[in-house]
């Protein structure tokens, strides 16, 4: 990872799960990363779910993406 690239994090099955529900959507409805992104951490499949948090000045963004 390099130090300008953003944390990327796999949520959990669980987590994913209530983060839909949470935004009463599906994972279609997501914005799509693709499985071969240099980013994504080891282990994602086609599916998964990935968090991903920017730091922008004093806060931290949170963005989401579904990996295709």
């Amino acid at each position: 990872m390099h130090i300008l690239q953003p944390k990327h994090s796999k949520l959990s099955q669980k987590d994913s799960e209530e983060l839909l529900k949470k935004l009463n959507i599906s994972k279609s409805q997501l914005p799509k990363i693709l499985l071969d992104d240099p980013a994504l951490p080891e282990g994602c499949e086609v599916g998964d779910i990935i968090k991903i948090e920017r730091k922008e000045g004093d806060k931290t963004v949170v963005y989401y993406r579904v990996v295709v």
